[in-house]
């Protein structure tokens, strides 16, 4: 269902974008549903830290973000159950999100956040904890490309390095590297302290 709503509010946007649908609403949607950390931080438009999480720019970030969520975010509702497993990604993205806010000295009105990055880096932080012997089978340039199957803690690992480096070599870049950190660490302290013990609990039952 995530996926499904991302999916559609990204289409129903985009084809606003293009003049194919006409509707003031839908044409203002990304504009008033976009988090923008300079209200944020007045204690403005609050509603946006939840609302910008199913927004994205364009058709690379929407497709980027998506497949993440399918291949890692079954087995973790797997764990928590759905309903628990919908707080938990909220939990995540509000943790992205802050971290972000934190992260940077001043904001100009103008300047908004969007995108699911947040939340599933939360999910990608739990998988960590939760199935780091699992095999991610990733694609490897090596002369030619090959398909390699990496442990979880690999894959996951080397994942998270990266976003420290953006975070000290990108600072031009417009993707919020503190946001996807943030959200990692979140949803690893959670699978930590609710996880690994939802975990062991369900394990348990498939095996009575």
């Amino acid at each position: 269902m995530l996926i499904i709503i991302n999916i559609t509010v990204f289409l129903v946007t985009f084809l606003s974008s293009l003049g194919l649908i006409e509707s003031r609403f839908i044409t203002s949607l990304s504009e008033n549903l976009a988090m923008y950390p300079y209200y944020i931080l007045r204690g403005g438009k609050l509603y946006t830290l939840l609302t910008s999480m199913f927004l994205h720019a364009d058709w690379f970030h929407l497709l980027g973000n998506m497949l993440f969520l399918y291949v890692f975010g079954d087995n973790i509702e797997d764990v928590f159950g759905h309903a628990k497993y919908l707080i938990f990604y909220m939990i995540c993205g509000l943790a992205a999100s802050f971290a972000y806010i934190m992260s940077v000295q001043s904001f100009s009105p103008i300047e908004r956040v969007v995108g699911a990055s947040g939340a599933i880096s939360g999910v990608l932080g739990a998988y960590l904890v939760l199935f780091p012997k699992a095999k991610i089978l990733t694609v490897v340039f090596y002369g030619w490309i090959i398909l390699v199957p990496l442990p979880a803690v690999i894959f996951l690992g080397f994942w998270f390095l990266m976003q420290w480096l953006y975070v000290f070599l990108a600072l031009e870049s417009n993707v919020a590297w503190w946001a996807h950190i943030g959200g990692f660490v979140a949803g690893m302290i959670i699978a930590l302290v609710f996880g690994l013990k939802r975990k062991k609990a369900r394990e348990a039952r498939l095996h009575r």
